[in-house]
């Protein structure tokens, strides 16, 4: 019989940013699935961003927008991943976010009249988001990650938010700390003491943790579990290892071999169930391990570099979805991240593309790195080397087949060249009194829409399918005025809205080029490990294609 009751187990970091949070919520999640058990996922994000949505990636990783078009942070994307469940904007939340909540509400003399402060009200709405999360999705379980790192100001509110739930639900929540132990090298020995400063900060927030992931190069070994065990106040046997692991996949695998699971059900006092298990998610993590022969793609975009580092966060999404497909295939991706921007310094570079299996543009905004990108498309289709753009990468996709095959030298976009004479992309008319308001934040198209699929293409017969739903975050459209010309030099446009108005998936005849296909969409945001989306899978056919060739 289902326990009646809902759990709440919170994750947060300690000592470092980038611990693992995001990974342990949902392995945990993960694992409390496959017992049987109905679990949902949130992040909680201190920032005082209403949403993701304004954020620049190279500072904060990827935009992953849900169903339902709420702008969040990329961890969403994980626990959608690895859950395979599609989540809401009850499951996301932010500092700014609870705070234009409370503020309305004080506007709208919801709160009668009383003095509306900052405790107890905001770890109120907090509590109550987090609570109406649970219940709309019906779940028994919710794993909460509160973003950011003990110690932290802005993060306080929310630790008094889960330290409040504990005393209304003093049987019913769960705190678990990922916390780093470095190893540094002229030391040579893996030190806790970073970790006894973090746990000592949550206490002086009031919370406990239940149990301590250990976050390290290597396992770590009994004396330091002992140490940590002993001056954090918790057993040894709560304390985890999760040394650095090829792939995040292995991370559930691990946990349940520590019997995590196990523990976290004895804490929470819930009951022993039938789930369905793991098989396939054990078989899919074996395959990530077994897969062998490598095939090299290339993604070449704008939002790399971040002072002398590369930040392949900007693009998760895309990467989890070259892998799944891949895996599928049992090939070990070998991923090389290009910045646009050096085919515009150096045009001879673009040669080097030669050596890659598949190209892939995905999204963006703006003017930079543009006129290498275009470069880059026009290499990959007159070299016939499988080609897939995602969003901006199919209106580039447009305007270069615009230039070099209609011969339309001055084809732009509006985002560019928004007085431009040929605006092959242009802005949508509902797009344009917004942009007058400044009106940016949540507003662009964004979310599940519908698209119906061009019998006998590559992406009706990739998708089994003559109706798809498929996310979307843009502003630009292909020109309506333009699509009878681009059809007639070609192109086919295989999805559209469903009048017809909205061109939704571009490409080449089979006979014209192996796999050149572009979509508006951001098919990278359904894709899962135990379900690779079906374009990705036919872009990867054709690389494994071109490389046995």
């Amino acid at each position: 019989m289902a326990n009646k009751t809902c759990k709440y187990i919170f994750v947060v970091g300690g000592v470092i940013s980038g611990v693992g949070k995001g990974v342990t919520v949902s392995s945990i999640a993960k694992i409390l699935q496959s017992r049987g058990f109905s679990v949902t996922a949130m992040k909680i994000d201190p920032y005082v961003n209403v949403d993701a949505g304004t954020m620049n990636p190279t500072e904060h990783g990827e935009v992953f927008v849900l169903d339902d078009g709420d702008e969040t942070d990329q961890d969403m994307g994980n626990y959608e991943r690895f859950l395979n469940i599609t989540l809401t904007r009850l499951n996301y939340m932010t500092t700014g976010r609870v705070y234009q909540s409370v503020i309305q509400k004080e506007r709208n003399l919801e709160y009668g009249g009383k003095c509306v402060q900052v405790v107890p009200h905001i770890p109120m709405e907090v509590i109550s988001r987090i609570e109406r999360a649970g219940e709309a999705s019906k779940a028994e379980v919710v794993v909460i990650e509160i973003g950011g790192t003990v110690g932290e100001y802005e993060n306080i509110l929310f630790l008094e938010s889960a330290r409040m739930m504990k005393i209304k639900h003093p049987k019913d929540v769960l705190f678990v700390m990922v916390s780093f132990l470095p190893i540094p090298s002229k030391v040579g020995e893996m030190k806790t003491k970073p970790t006894q400063h973090a746990v000592r900060n949550l206490n002086s927030a009031g919370i406990q943790p239940d149990i301590i992931i250990a976050r390290s190069e290597t396992p770590i070994d009994k004396k330091r579990k002992d140490k940590i065990a002993f001056f954090c106040n918790v057993s040894a046997d709560a304390i985890i290892s999760a040394p650095d692991v090829e792939s995040i996949y292995d991370v559930p695998v691990n946990f349940e071999k520590d019997k995590l699971g196990n523990f976290i059900m004895k804490l929470l006092d819930l009951n022993k169930r039938k789930g369905p298990g793991m098989p396939r998610w054990n078989k899919f993590a074996r395959n990530v391990k077994d897969s062998k022969n490598g095939i090299n793609i290339a993604i070449v975009g704008k939002y790399f570099d971040t002072g002398d580092f590369i930040l392949s966060d900007s693009y998760i999404s895309v990467i989890e979805a070259i892998k799944y497909s891949a895996y599928h295939f049992k090939r070990r991706p070998k991923l090389t991240w290009i910045n646009s921007k050096d085919f515009e310094h150096s045009p001879k570079k673009i040669s080097e593309l030669a050596k890659y299996d598949g190209i892939i543009v995905p999204g963006g905004f703006g003017k930079t790195g543009i006129e290498g990108k275009l470069k880059v498309i026009e290499y990959a289709r007159t070299k016939k080397i499988p080609y897939l753009g995602l969003c901006y990468g199919m209106q580039l996709m447009v305007i270069e087949y615009a230039r070099n095959v209609l011969k339309i030298i001055d084809a732009t976009t509006a985002e560019i060249h928004p007085k431009g004479k040929n605006l092959i992309v242009d802005i949508m008319q509902e797009q344009k009194e917004k942009l007058k308001k400044k009106d940016y934040g949540g507003s662009m198209r964004m979310g599940s829409y519908r698209a119906v699929l061009k019998k006998g293409t590559i992406a009706q017969k990739a998708y089994d399918s003559n109706s798809i739903f498929e996310r979307h975050r843009h502003r630009y459209e292909i020109n309506p005025e333009y699509i009878n010309q681009l059809e007639e030099a070609g192109i086919v446009f295989s999805g559209t809205s469903p009048n017809g108005v909205l061109m939704e998936i571009a490409e080449l005849s089979t006979k014209e080029h192996p796999f050149f296909l572009a979509t508006q969409f951001h098919p990278e945001f359904k894709a899962r490990p135990l379900d690779p989306h079906p374009l990705f899978n036919e872009f990867m056919r054709a690389a494994i294609k071109r490389r046995e060739e």
